[in-house]
């Protein structure tokens, strides 16, 4: 079985004794949606990540790079990237992370 953001969920469920339905619930999911998520036929809705690490009292941070890494990773799949883009982005998001951060340093000066 390859390792998952659905399987991830599922884990967390089974361990904490949750029915299908009851995190259905917690979530405001559809059963059958939520099925389709913990068995990789449906991406998880990352508005939900928040309420997802607070049912399970788990790491957001951890929950994000979980699930953003398996997007990206499917992206690059989906228009077949070379790996080497990883490293690439890698450099814009500092790029652009440094550049956001002067930024908002800037306007602070001016306020």
């Amino acid at each position: 079985m390859k390792y998952t953001f659905g399987n991830r969920i599922r884990l967390m469920r089974k361990n904490s004794n949750l029915s299908l339905t009851e995190l259905a619930l917690l979530l405001k999911l559809d059963c059958g949606n939520l099925s389709k998520i913990e068995r990789g036929k449906r991406v998880f809705d990352e508005k939900k990540l928040n309420k997802l690490a607070k049912i399970f009292n788990t790491d957001i941070e951890q929950l994000k790079i979980e699930y953003y890494g398996e997007i990206f990773a499917k992206k690059i799949v989906e228009y077949s990237c070379p790996s080497e883009a990883l490293l690439i982005a890698e450099k814009k998001v500092k790029q652009i992370a440094s550049s956001k951060k002067s930024k908002n340093e800037k306007q602070a000066d001016v306020n």
